[in-house]
């Protein structure tokens, strides 16, 4: 018994809508895609410039503990935030080279930018408003030598 092949204009029955269908879900689900995507790498360096600030902060609160400069704590600091915008940090340094039993206090600010537009794409679909930077802050105290 011969197999009845269905055929129309040269494609298999269905595949042009088939092609047409795939096309749809790809359009509605690329753009979802991206923006977890780019999301994803947001918190990433959003996570790396909090961890940058916490670590330098405890570096520079280190040296001042053993009698060093205003001017030098700075001087750790910004060595250890190399990878992060200087511009946008605040290096704050409270009782250098203080008297021995007091505390020296490193405060160290970082404002974050976000390299995607996300805070507009949520705003746009689901009406949130979470900004378009961050603020970071660490502050380390430790006893004077």
């Amino acid at each position: 018994m011969p197999v009845l092949k269905l055929k129309r204009f040269g494609h298999r029955y269905g595949e042009k809508k088939e092609r047409g269908q795939s096309m749809v879900e790809f359009v509605l689900v690329v753009p979802i895609f991206l923006v977890l995507v780019f999301g994803i790498v947001d918190f990433g360096m959003g996570i790396h410039a909090w961890l940058t600030i916490t670590s330098a902060s405890r570096e520079g609160a280190r040296i001042g503990s053993v009698s060093a400069s205003a001017a030098e704590i700075e001087a750790k600091v910004r060595s250890n935030t190399t990878s992060l915008d200087q511009s946008q940090l605040t290096v704050v340094t409270t009782n250098a080279q203080g008297t021995s039993g007091d505390s020296v206090v490193v405060d160290v600010d970082y404002h974050y930018d976000f390299i995607t537009p996300l805070s507009s794409v949520l705003n746009l679909v689901g009406g949130s408003a979470i900004g378009t930077s961050l603020e970071f802050s660490s502050t380390t105290e430790m006893r004077l030598e």
